[in-house]
């Protein structure tokens, strides 16, 4: 599903180079749950932007479902982000100026060519009108998101990372911005999607809610521990 090998990741402030990631390995099997877990600035996030094809390592290789990303062109990268991985981002980036179901179509609009989109949106409301019912918000259809509660502005940006039936899921500190309420109410659907096969590898810096996860992994300094 997911093979990360020798990433290396730095950044430059002025002449000087500071390394973030240093050497990473992961694997992630079809089904899995992993956490990776660390403190503030320790460069989980860079990382995940990595294996999501958001940002390029300095080197080091990111297969996703057999595909070396190093060897495809961007058109190819697109077509991963958009349609064989899912991203969550603890601060949502949703679009204020549409409404909640709105933003869930999103990916599957810019799947869909324009000449098609007559055609396929009955079948994408119907989509994202399965996708907000599971998040429990069938309900907020209409509702613009900047009315929103974080919790359910979160819900809303799951179910959009879920749009186009994405193998792989990404979460990047989906809880890190939300009450405990909230963010338990994230993690059960999280739970409930890879009960059902979807494999997720989520970033936080909370041991509580690393635990959760089928395996852990820590982020120290760069490195796995």
């Amino acid at each position: 599903m997911l093979k990360a090998t020798k990433i290396n990741k730095s950044f430059k402030e002025g002449t000087t180079k500071h390394p973030v990631l240093i050497d990473l390995d992961l694997n992630a099997e079809p089904g899995e749950f992993v956490a990776i877990m660390g403190a503030s600035g320790s460069g989980k996030s860079t990382l995940l932007h990595i294996l999501g094809l958001l940002d390029s390592p300095d080197s080091g290789q990111v297969i996703i479902n057999g595909k070396d990303t190093a060897r495809i062109n961007n058109r190819a990268k697109d077509k991963i982000r958009n349609q064989e991985t899912g991203f969550v981002f603890q601060f949502y980036h949703l679009l204020p100026e549409l409404n909640a179901l709105e933003n869930i179509m999103l990916p599957i609009m810019i799947k869909c060519p324009a000449w098609r989109w007559t055609i396929e949106k009955p079948k994408a409301i119907k989509r994202a009108s399965e996708l907000i019912e599971l998040v429990g918000l069938s309900g907020h259809a209409k509702q613009k998101v900047t009315t929103m509660s974080g919790g359910e502005r979160q819900r809303i940006a799951l179910a959009r990372s879920l749009a186009n039936n994405p193998r792989l899921l990404l979460a990047d500190e989906p809880t890190g911005n939300l009450d405990s309420k909230s963010g338990a109410a994230i993690l059960d659907i999280l739970h409930n999607l890879n009960k059902n096969g979807q494999t997720i590898v989520m970033v936080t810096h909370d041991l509580n809610i690393a635990q959760q996860a089928h395996r852990v992994i820590s982020l120290i300094d760069g490195k796995f521990q």
